[in-house]
């Protein structure tokens, strides 16, 4: 049975689903680690016409007291299809390309860059739930592991953020109303879902309990099992459709929409893949995700 999460809302406030507490699950190694390379088709053509798609690998580290490291690097562009490669040889098969779009110049090269890695700066310790919910390591480990009381804790965070964001928007769009953020409350919570996933060092069993309380929301599509670009099987689905009005106040915008599909896998509930289609300028783009603790030390990706 499908749940909208404005229901869920409601028996959250009427007490009829509660969340109880958990024991909290020891780390299983040094470091909670997400990887997730980026590959993007570029909407400008270079050369004679052809299109480049550019990938670039983002790796962060999560210690259980909440200190982070991040590592990015460019892994380098490359023409998009077989006739777009065929357009790039008879251009020469040049390796760097540079273009401009929206007022700002865009370079880029075939050879991956020498990339970074640090501490993170400007953040402070602890896990971040999304909709500026910031908790530890100990309360990560309470969530609950029921699917119906996972989806009560979610709705409640998404629920406090949008009512924040309504007053926030008093001085920036005057004429937003609160309906602007609820027609899309569950798209908000199939996100939450989703982000427990891979984000976070939660427990095998809050991540399982994410996972079947995902396929219970209003609006979310079960694809089956399926292959992401790296030819892993796992479960497909596809998030509600985002839509976004544009501010009147602001010339030039139109409305838009962003679809989402996710694939997870089952095994290990974490992420495989995440597949982003836009309206907006027209931007989509695939990112693949390797997830799980390690012992491994902070360092720069591999240029593969």
């Amino acid at each position: 049975m499908k749940y909208s999460a404005a229901t869920v809302a409601g028996l959250v406030l009427t007490g009829v689903l509660t969340v109880p507490a958990q024991a909290a699950t020891p780390p299983e190694a040094a470091y909670w680690r997400v990887e997730v390379i980026h590959t993007m088709d570029h909407p400008h053509p270079v050369g004679s016409g052809y299109t480049l798609t550019e990938r670039s690998v983002i790796a962060e580290w999560l210690t259980p007291e909440g200190k982070m490291w991040n590592a990015f690097r460019k892994l380098g562009a490359r023409p998009k299809s077989e006739k777009d490669r065929a357009a790039w040889k008879a251009d020469g098969s040049p390796t760097s390309w540079t273009y401009r779009t929206e007022g700002m110049k865009i370079s880029l090269s075939a050879r991956p860059d020498k990339g970074y890695v640090g501490p993170s700066k400007g953040r402070r310790d602890g896990f971040d739930l999304g909709e500026g919910r910031n908790v530890t390591y100990q309360q990560l480990q309470s969530m609950p592991t029921d699917p119906a009381a996972l989806l009560a804790y979610a709705v409640k965070d998404v629920r406090a953020w949008i009512d924040w964001a309504v007053e926030d928007a008093k001085t920036t769009s005057p004429n937003s109303k609160i309906d602007d953020w609820l027609v899309n409350l569950d798209q908000y919570v199939a996100e939450y879902m989703t982000r427990l996933l891979y984000r976070n060092p939660v427990p095998f069993k809050v991540r399982s309990a994410a996972y079947r309380a995902l396929k219970t929301i209003k609006g979310v599509g079960d694809l089956g099992t399926v292959k992401d670009p790296l030819n892993r099987s796992g479960h497909g689905f596809a998030l509600p459709t985002l839509r976004q009005k544009a501010q009147k106040a602001q010339k030039g915008q139109k409305d838009w929409k962003l679809d989402e599909r996710f694939v997870v896998d089952t095994t290990t509930m974490t992420l495989l893949a995440h597949y982003v289609d836009s309206t907006h300028r027209g931007k989509s783009r695939v990112d693949t995700y390797k997830v799980g603790w390690t012992n491994d030390k902070p360092a720069i990706p591999a240029a593969g």
